[in-house]
């Protein structure tokens, strides 16, 4: 089954999504994904080429996506706030053909030069994007809508970039059946559990992001739901939407969670019409979930996943309350917690998890190395992330085995910053590592040795990383340095930085 055949079976009238005020129905939404499949397929997109999309959370993505994966294409999401050198070094990796660019996404977009994209050979506007050399997607003369293509096993729906449990960024190859798989997976928990048909959900989460795909817009279109499509999280503004719209659904990163815990004027019945409130890609603080409960009533399951799971691993949606814990494996998936010699350990000691399944990623773009280290040769997804068992199968999270760092919910890795700080002549040594931020869960903080007789200004540092990396990658925080902490090898001991 192809991806984009989700939104097929629900009822005309009922509502699939609210974007910026505008109702569309699934029969709308159908109609306007068969229009954007016939007017790429007339473009010349093909099965199997690559496909950027940069636009944010509207309509406009949902139907570029389910156009582009309807094709047999590869869809390609990023972000549209990236600086313009990390969107160009994005669609080269994965040499895409074709760019499709929001109106929000063009004055990012505008600065890449051809010769840094030599794979692109159109550039799309959406929405009537005014894209230099570009082509407006509603002026294409479309020919008859092409049928949706029928996936080969293994064929790949989605290149979704990631730190990954690898190193640093990179394209995670997940198929039509690994996401489908996942949507089945969550679909597979007991009732109350999980999105159902009239569910209304929240999605301030972006869809660029494997949680905002396919954890939200995947499971609501799967089962004929509402989604309410957000561009950008603001506490209040986001509170007087749940109480207008009669949300039912919230899921959200920690940061989300915790502006609302400190948001002193929220009456404690705003989340009246929520019957689900779900955490994930960073761990939730235990005093923020207890917070939650005690002013709203509201009980915030957390769960655990990964982009190269599909990414939904373990919830504890439905369960007795337990802060802190990430809750049991879903329904079709094995889990072990592993050792360092990959044996499995005792019940309650910790471990490494492993996750084995049809949801678990088929590696990463034309990278064997990256991927026979993440995936073991029978199967398993090693992830990096150290976790234990109680008696009754919850699980919690206890540690890190790598470097990441999780801000607002996206990975940051520490060799990506450090890569770009490194490249400042005045720059001879850094070393960049996470600490607590009250807002984002975690913050990047550089530590820098300048070069002999350079004298250093953070801010321009800052600013010198702000024009390679995405703001959340950027350091909040430079401190300048003698020395970097070294052990007898010379490997960089992080753990030895004050953070």
């Amino acid at each position: 089954m192809n991806v984009a055949q989700l939104i097929h079976d629900h009822g005309d009238e009922r509502v699939a999504l609210v974007s910026q005020g505008r109702t569309v129905t699934y029969a709308a939404l159908r109609a306007e994904v068969d229009q954007a499949r016939a007017r790429l397929a007339a473009l010349g997109v093909e099965r199997g080429e690559r496909v950027a999309v940069l636009c944010g959370n509207s309509s406009s993505f949902v139907v570029a996506y389910l156009a582009v994966v309807g094709l047999g294409a590869i869809a390609v999401p990023l972000n549209p706030a990236s600086p313009a050198l990390e969107l160009a070094a994005q669609v080269a990796a994965v040499e895409a053909a074709t760019v499709l660019v929001a109106p929000a996404a063009t004055s990012t977009w505008a600065p890449v030069s051809p010769g840094e994209v030599p794979s692109v050979v159109r550039v799309v506007g959406l929405d009537g994007a005014e894209v230099p050399g570009g082509i407006d997607l509603r002026t294409v003369e479309a020919g008859p809508v092409p049928a949706i293509v029928e996936p080969a096993p293994g064929e790949v729906a989605v290149l979704a970039f990631t730190s990954g449990t690898a190193g640093s960024p990179r394209a995670a190859c997940l198929t039509h059946e690994n996401l489908l798989a996942n949507i089945t997976q969550s679909r597979s928990q007991a009732a109350g559990r999980r999105i159902e048909p009239d569910d209304v959900v929240y999605c301030v989460l972006p869809l660029h992001h494997i949680f905002g795909l396919n954890v939200v817009l995947g499971n609501a279109l799967a089962v004929g739901a509402t989604t309410v499509l957000v561009q950008r999280f603001d506490p209040s503004t986001a509170l007087d939407t749940i109480v207008d719209r009669g949300v039912t659904v919230v899921p959200g990163a920690p940061p989300m969670w915790i502006e609302w815990a400190n948001l002193q004027a929220a009456p404690s019945d705003v989340f009246a019409s929520v019957r689900l409130a779900l955490s994930g890609a960073a761990k939730l603080p235990e005093e923020v979930a207890e917070r939650l409960r005690d002013r709203f009533g509201l009980e915030v399951a957390e769960g655990y996943g990964l982009t190269e799971a599909g990414p939904i691993v373990t919830s504890s949606a439905g369960l007795a309350f337990r802060p802190g814990s990430i809750g049991r494996v879903l329904p079709g998936m094995q889990v072990r917690l592993v050792d360092e010699a990959g044996d499995d350990v005792l019940r309650g000691d910790p471990g490494e998890i492993w996750v084995q399944g049809p949801n678990v990623f088929a590696g990463y773009w034309h990278d064997d190395e990256a991927t026979a280290r993440a995936i073991s040769p029978d199967g398993w997804l090693r992830t990096g992330d150290i976790a234990v068992t109680d008696d009754e199968g919850n699980l919690f999270l206890v540690d890190r085995a790598k470097d990441l760092v999780i801000v607002s919910g996206f990975n940051v890795f520490p060799a990506e910053v450090e890569e770009v700080l490194a490249e400042h002549a005045g720059v001879a040594e850094v070393a960049v590592v996470g600490v607590p931020h009250p807002h984002t869960g975690e913050a990047v903080k550089a530590y820098v040795v300048p070069a002999d007789g350079v004298v250093l200004d953070e801010d321009q540092l800052i600013a010198h990383c702000a024009d390679h990396l995405a703001r959340y990658k950027c350091p909040t925080k430079i401190l300048f340095v003698d020395r970097l902490p070294r052990g007898a090898s010379g490997k960089l001991l992080r753990r030895a930085l004050d953070g």
